[in-house]
């Protein structure tokens, strides 16, 4: 009987840019369709910015430090690092926004654009690098596992 390939950090990290992508693609429906979405869209820029925010801590505290030890690519995770600032700058801009903004919607969209141009770098350069290192990223895994669902329950609380 052989068991399904375990899958990795570089695997939980992408389901979630996955997860985050299919919700920028819905928030942009919502900005082309006719009638009231403005609750809608409030509530879902919502969810992407909980989403991110968790995401870019549990890379901070626990992916980009063991790879930026193991890979010495100074220039590509200096990037990433920008990339997670400016993200994070624009999803507190966001969060301080009324839906009725007629920036929200901008932004939001602009959020996504970032967020697809880092998911691309991690995808084609970091994460094939991280795979190539003596990392083990399937320990690495559970520990963003672990860590992810912490910082959600304790977000998600605090939200209620």
């Amino acid at each position: 009987m052989t068991t399904a390939k375990q899958k990795d950090a570089c695997d939980l990290l992408d389901a979630d840019h996955k997860a985050v992508k299919k919700m920028f693609n819905e928030f942009e429906e919502l900005t082309e369709s006719r009638g009231n979405t403005r609750e809608k869209k409030r509530q879902l820029a919502e969810k992407i910015c909980l989403e991110l925010t968790v995401h870019a801590q549990i890379e901070e505290e626990i992916f980009y430090p063991a790879i930026r030890k193991a890979i010495k690519d100074e220039l590509m995770m200096n990037e990433a690092e920008v990339e997670h600032m400016s993200a994070k700058d624009l999803i507190a801009q966001i969060q301080e926004m009324d839906a009725a903004d007629p920036m929200f919607d901008a932004k939001v969209t602009v959020l996504g654009e970032y967020i697809d141009h880092h998911v691309k770098e991690e995808r084609n350069e970091m994460f094939p690098k991280a795979r190539a290192t003596k990392v083990d990223l399937v320990k690495m895994r559970d520990a963003l596992q672990s860590r992810k669902e912490e910082l959600m329950g304790g977000l998600e609380q605090a939200a209620a």
